[in-house]
């Protein structure tokens, strides 16, 4: 079975660690983990690795954000992937910084990323929404989503990209039901909690593989 793994981000230095590039941040981890090498390709640079018999195509498009839909609808059709099989990374303003939600479906919620690729491909498709929190005044949100975050996000944000990259093993091992029933309710995190014995900030789940 093959799966392609899409995170959403914006192409080029100036935007590496901002707040739109978590989709970025967590492919480049995820890759990294699976020794795999991203590739410059048509509409994004791309990397494959495997998960037992599972292939994975991982793509960071280079469309820019707003037309995102263009690779992901691409690879779709080249490597002949069901929608179902399509994983979006994304970040969400919607979400306190470091909530980890999985949904199966669902609008773009005004992330143009999302409308672009719902333009495309419509709505039926899973998405991984990784909260980047809303601290701004009105006015003020294209300026915070490509800012960098801040020092205390920084230095918990590799606990949180681990565990989105728990999510898309499980996703791939396990399935989306499972993967929201595992981690939907425990991936919840306030930046203002600091990490200590008992919480929910980290843990490894192990998925019920799906044959």
């Amino acid at each position: 079975m093959k799966y392609l793994i899409a995170g959403l981000g914006n192409i080029g230095p100036d935007y590496d660690q901002t707040r739109h590039n978590i989709g970025f941040m967590v492919l480049d981890a995820f890759a990294k983990a699976s020794n795999a090498v991203f590739e410059d390709r048509r509409y994004g640079f791309v990397a494959t690795t495997r998960l037992k018999n599972r292939s994975l195509v991982l793509l960071k498009p280079s469309t820019f954000m707003n037309l995102s839909g263009n690779a992901i609808r691409y690879w779709l059709q080249k490597e002949k992937i069901e929608n179902r099989n399509l994983l979006v990374v994304v970040d969400d303003l919607a979400l306190p910084f470091g909530t980890l939600r999985m949904k199966a479906k669902g609008s773009d919620a005004g992330h143009n990323g999302l409308k672009h690729i719902q333009d495309l491909i419509g709505t039926n498709y899973p998405r991984l929404r990784f909260g980047i929190g809303s601290d701004f005044p009105r006015g003020a949100q294209v300026n915070y989503v490509l800012d960098e975050f801040t020092d205390e996000e920084k230095a918990v944000l590799p606990e949180r990209i681990n565990i989105a990259g728990e999510m898309i093993r499980s996703f791939c091992l396990a399935g989306i039901d499972e993967t929201m029933n595992l981690y939907n309710k425990r991936a919840s995190w306030r930046c203002q909690e600091p990490s200590k014995e008992g919480d929910d900030s980290s843990f490894t789940v192990n998925p019920r593989e799906n044959k």
